[in-house]
Order: C-alpha cells, then structure tokens, then sequence
C-alpha cells in the first residue's frame, strides 16, 4: 500500500497519507476532500563495484519537510 503526498484546494496544507485502493483522503488540517496528490520523488543508495556508494540524485537534495541533506537524516 503506497503512501502518497497531497496537497489540500481549500487551504494549502501538504500531508503524507497511506492509501488503499481508490480511496481520496481528507485534509488532516480542515477535513476537505479537495486534494490534490503531488509529484513525489524516490531515491536510493546502492553499493557499486568496490563498495562505492552511489546515491541518487532525488535522495541528495534536501526534500521541503526538513533540513537535513537527505532522507535518512531526518527518518523520513
């Protein structure tokens, strides 16, 4: 079950939201089911030849919720 960013019409909160099946999520902040669901973006770290470490460029830049450099950082 894949957890989707949106973002409220009414008044502008973005949240995080598990989603099964069709479901449309209400705003945690006003209750309004006109959301919009944003774009996400993915990273990974894997291990290459002779155990470099190669990242994605998704996951090295810092994402809107939080100031650490990545993902793993703040435990999002």
């Amino acid at each position: 079950m894949p957890i989707y960013e949106y973002r409220c019409k009414k008044c502008g909160h973005e949240f995080e939201q598990l989603v099964i099946g069709q479901d449309c999520p209400a705003c945690p902040e006003c209750e309004s089911k006109e959301v919009c669901r944003l774009m996400s973006c993915c990273g990974f770290v894997s291990k290459g030849a002779g155990g470099q470490t190669i990242t994605s460029s998704a996951s090295a830049s810092s994402c809107s919720g939080c100031s650490a450099s990545s993902c793993a950082g703040c435990g999002h």
